[in-house]
């Protein structure tokens, strides 16, 4: 931040909220419930990991608001709990979790700090019938859910040794996926085969959802490029024949990574 700043001015929105929320308030957020405001909460998250991924920190600070907002209508809605609730809730928690600052736990590696997390969180846990794989939206994207799900079942020995043994497991799904007799046996053997792919690279380290995002972005550049060349040809790519619409791709992505 270029200077100190409390957070004070959060109850502004709270107070905007509530303006609009009124009985002679916008008749738009009013007809509002917490089902309606799902797509957006979704997409205001993603709306964020793309500032992220952008490196932009003025395009951040402007989804974060956006995603504040989301936070802000959703507490407003409540009839059970208000922003007070909310922030202490979270306050109390980070406490809670992080012994070795507010308290006199011991942990001096970002590991360490991790597993008291991990330990705290299943001790507050432990009076719940919880599964092992309990705790992992639902809602989450699907790659990055097998990504987690993947950690949770690493706990109860349902995992593989390293990435080799993982990397063995998706030769066997695609000889699944090939020999698959039926459509609905395809689909379910195409999932197996994705989970797979996505363990693998897990244990590699890497994060498939940011993996696959950015291919999809360079796709897409590559044929935006595609088609600001073709315009500057007076053809449109639609006109263009399989073998010419492999050579453009071909030039675009040399465009976009030059050598």
């Amino acid at each position: 931040m270029s200077e100190a700043q409390s957070g004070a001015s959060v109850a502004e929105l709270f107070t905007i909220m509530r303006r609009l929320l009124a009985p002679d308030g916008c008749p738009w957020d009013r007809a509002q419930s917490p089902e309606t405001l799902r797509p957006f909460v979704i997409e205001e998250a993603f709306e964020v990991v793309e500032a992220i991924d952008a490196g932009s920190e003025p395009q951040l600070r402007e989804e974060l608001g956006d995603l504040l907002l989301q936070i802000v209508f959703l507490t407003e809605m409540s009839a059970s709990f208000g922003p007070d609730d909310v922030v202490r809730g979270i306050c109390d928690k980070m406490i809670r979790r992080h012994p070795h600052v507010f308290g006199d736990g011991d942990a001096s590696t970002p590991a360490e700090v991790l597993e008291s997390w991990e330990a705290i969180k299943a001790r507050e846990q432990g009076k719940r019938d919880r599964g092992a794989l309990d705790g992992v939206p639902v809602a989450l994207p699907a790659l990055a859910r097998a990504v987690a799900l993947g950690k949770k079942a690493r706990k109860i020995n349902l995992d593989w040794e390293d990435a080799r043994g993982v990397r063995a497991k998706i030769d066997e799904e695609l000889a699944e996926l090939d020999a698959a007799p039926d459509p609905a046996a395809e689909a379910e053997e195409l999932g197996d085969l994705l989970f797979a792919i996505a363990s693998w690279a897990r244990h590699r380290g890497h994060d498939p959802e940011a993996a696959l995002r950015g291919t999809l972005n360079r796709f897409s550049g590559r044929v935006g490029e595609m088609e600001r060349a073709a315009r500057a040809d007076g053809v449109a790519l639609s006109e263009l024949s399989p073998e010419e619409i492999d050579a453009r791709f071909v030039a675009a992505k040399r465009a976009q990574t030059p050598e």
